[in-house]
């Protein structure tokens, strides 16, 4: 190569040598003047530190409640406005681009980047955070992350709250739990199911010891409206745990795996109407033909791609990805409809039936509503409204009835007698 070029250059053709010493020349300046930049770029990589978060993270909601706590988000002229932070409150939170501010006694600089591009079939765009301050050790970076969980969980605190799934876990801001007394069942039932999810809860180290998986699953089932779902929250409510809510018709098996491996320890896994599940009854028979085998594999292969198979929903719930401390609660309308595998122990632990409802359960939830009437006109009132008869029923039946009383405070007092009681319920009770 150095001959040819010591050929070209002493060559006779002057126009060729001088056009390939300018064309080197060139190329070695433009090569020299790159060098302050890569050395630049050099020296930052060498000397920051970087973080960053996505929204298909958890992590990333906690940050955006994390600016919000913070003093330099005043002086940010870029702001986005979202409300689902604080519920109906607006909230202001720094739009895309680049903004500068100080933590810790350093300088940091943040990244907030969003595509233009739509995700998959929803109208979500992706988004992201990177953060980039001085230093080397990742120790300051850690306390910086540390900060941010910090402050979400002085927002979230011992309270329950509700999750669902929207790409990553999305805290529902509206909810509000059901109190345990406002759950009203058969004499003796909560009391069982509360001393059994108790006695989970304390046996932690005899699980580890005996090498069983330490999570427990829990079937409530019977006709819709027996207040399935309201027990799930008043016993979320109760051990301070939160409730990740999954709708199988949302997911397949793989963004199910995702989900669940997500979900942090302590917390409820509630499945609701899992008897809808695509495929979840029992083949009837055991032996098939070939013909049948090629039907269920293809039919398999559409599950994986648009719903949730069984086999996929029995892995999570007893499998390699289960996660650890954690109770699946599984309400049903149908519990004919599951299939046999779903419901051996280890899967499903506890089963609750919630059926009609008694008399003593609807005297038990009117004196809750009128709490000065009395024990014979609570009766009086449910013989009156026989027809109701779930509990979700009959609450919308007093439901009804409260709005058209004055005030909770005139309600039946003790030296009042039949008669008046009677002529003051007549338009009550009147149908509407």
């Amino acid at each position: 190569m150095t001959e040819f070029l010591k050929h070209v250059l002493n060559g006779q053709n002057q126009f060729a040598s001088g056009g390939l010493l300018l064309m080197i020349v060139g190329g070695l300046g433009v090569w020299l003047r790159a060098i302050p930049l890569r050395a630049w770029h050099w020296l930052v990589e060498q000397s920051t530190l970087m973080v960053t978060v996505n929204d298909e993270d958890a992590a990333f909601v906690w940050v955006k409640e994390w600016f919000l706590e913070q003093k330099f988000l005043k002086s940010i002229r870029r702001v986005d406005l979202d409300t689902t932070l604080r519920g109906d409150s607006l909230a202001l939170v720094p739009a895309p681009g680049t903004h500068w501010f100080w933590y810790g006694g350093r300088p940091f600089i943040v990244y907030f980047y969003r595509t233009e591009d739509t995700k998959g079939f929803t109208n979500r765009r992706s988004e992201g955070l990177t953060f980039r301050t001085i230093g080397r050790r990742q120790s300051f970076l850690k306390q910086f992350v540390k900060e941010i969980v910090a402050c979400h969980e002085k927002n979230v605190g011992d309270k329950s709250s509700l999750f669902v799934h929207a790409d990553y876990w999305d805290r529902v801001q509206g909810y509000v739990p059901r109190a345990l007394e406002s759950v009203i069942l058969r004499p003796g039932e909560k009391e069982r199911l509360l001393e059994d999810v108790e006695k989970f809860k304390n046996a932690r180290q005899r699980y580890r010891h005996l090498g069983v998986p330490y999570h427990r699953g829990y079937l409530l089932y019977g006709p819709p409206g027996t207040g399935k779902t309201s027990l799930v929250s008043a016993i979320a409510e109760k051990f301070a745990v939160s409730i990740y809510a999954i709708n199988l018709a949302d997911f397949n098996d793989r963004s199910l795996m995702k989900a669940i491996n997500d979900v942090p320890p302590g917390s409820v896994v509630l499945f609701e109407d899992i008897d809808c599940m695509k495929g979840g009854k029992a083949r009837e028979s055991v032996e098939q033909s070939g013909a049948q085998k090629k039907v269920e594999q293809r039919d398999e292969k559409k599950a994986d791609i648009f719903g949730v198979t069984l086999s996929g929903l029995l892995n999570v719930l007893d499998g390699f990805h289960t996660p650890d401390n954690v109770l699946f609660m599984m309400t049903s309308n149908h519990i004919d409809a599951l299939d046999p595998a779903l419901l051996r122990p280890g899967r499903i632990d506890y089963r609750l039936y919630l059926g009609a409802a008694t008399d003593e359960q609807k005297v038990e939830l009117y004196l809750r509503f009128f709490p000065r009437a009395a024990e014979r006109e609570a009766y009086a009132f449910v013989d009156a409204h026989a027809g109701a008869t779930t509990m979700a029923e009959f609450q919308g039946t007093l439901l009804a009835v409260a709005e058209n009383r004055p005030s909770l405070d005139t309600e039946a007092s003790p030296d009042r007698t039949e008669s008046d009681r009677t002529r003051q319920e007549e338009p009550v009770l009147a149908p509407r």
